[in-house]
């Protein structure tokens, strides 16, 4: 991800907001929306991270200058901010994810960075912060999430080639650096370490490094890594991972490109299926399926001063 780029629920309504900028066009054979709507600020504001509930139906959707998160249900086109700017000492977010039991987690890129706020962030399907939390080390911008075969939470960062697990084990919350690659990981100047997802066989994750273009496999037994053979596919500029079943889905963001491979259920081999373009006027960061769908985050990390309307497509390639 750029750095531009940390109760019941049915008792929660979702509170309705003006839908910005013109109408969603529909997607007819299924009477869902093709384009969400998020609400921005006066000054502008930018998108990045994105993370699907399946069983209840709800996206998350994460904002880079004041850190507030949006939530929006799979049928409907408006959206609501759903946690505030600013709240628990989040002035950032990037990557988002939701677990099983429907918590939300969410990383900070540089939130901590020389301020001593959280890293991340893990609150109920209610929005009860249930933890907010500082990882081990002192250069650490967290990307993004995804949850593991274990049903821990899986950070990678950007700086270094870490990923960081964070779980209640029964005792409370931790942060813990579970990967270190930084014997088989080079960083570089950028970002580094950033899309994440568990293999279909549950045996590793696989992450991108958006400087190189590389898929790096991390073995979820211990940590290991090694990299994923994709054939030199160009997938510089690697940012969100979305896979569904063998098909793994990367957006390259400021390339403008979507690539699509086959990924082997173990995640050791990740041969090129198709490179398309998306659409000019939009930089898309990341994505998230819900509900047989495919949500792609428009960032507007390519305007100086964003303007709406600020969206989520679901069909981002040039026709």
């Amino acid at each position: 991800m750029n750095r531009w780029t940390a109760l019941s629920l049915l008792t929660v309504p979702l509170l309705a907001v003006p839908l910005v900028g013109g109408p969603a066009v529909a997607d007819s054979d299924r009477g869902r929306p093709a384009r969400y709507q998020l609400t921005g600020d006066p000054e502008g504001s930018k998108f990045e991270g994105i993370g699907a509930d399946q069983r209840r139906g709800l996206f998350y959707v994460s904002e880079v200058t004041g850190g507030e998160i949006h939530r929006g249900t799979a049928g409907s086109a408006q959206t609501s901010e759903w946690l505030p700017a600013g709240a628990d000492d989040r002035f950032t977010a990037r990557g988002i994810t939701v677990d099983k039991a429907g918590r939300v987690y969410i990383a900070g890129g540089p939130n901590g960075q020389g301020t001593g706020r959280p890293d991340l962030w893990v609150y109920s399907p209610a929005g009860e912060l249930l933890t907010s939390m500082r990882v081990p080390g002192d250069d650490v911008f967290l990307n993004d999430v995804t949850i593991g075969a274990d049903g821990a939470a899986y950070f990678t960062n950007s700086n270094d080639p870490e990923l960081y697990r964070v779980a209640d084990d029964g005792d409370g919350w931790k942060a813990t650096l579970w990967a270190d690659a930084s014997g088989t990981v080079e960083r570089l100047n950028g970002f580094n370490l950033g899309g994440i997802v568990l293999t279909a066989d549950r045996s590793a994750l696989v992450v991108a490094q958006g400087t190189t273009g590389q898929l790096w496999r991390f073995d979820s037994s211990d940590g290991s890594v090694t990299p994923v053979a994709t054939g030199g596919a160009d997938l510089v500029n690697a940012d969100g991972l979305v896979r569904q079943g063998g098909t793994l889905k990367v957006v390259r963001n400021f390339s403008r490109v979507l690539a699509t491979l086959h990924l082997s259920a173990d995640g050791r081999s990740a041969p090129l299926r198709a490179q398309q373009a998306t659409d000019p006027d939009r930089v898309l960061t990341t994505a998230a399926t819900l509900r047989g769908r495919t949500l792609f985050v428009d960032s507007k990390f390519d305007e100086q001063v964003p303007t709406g309307p600020y969206e989520v497509v679901t069909d981002p390639v040039v026709r």
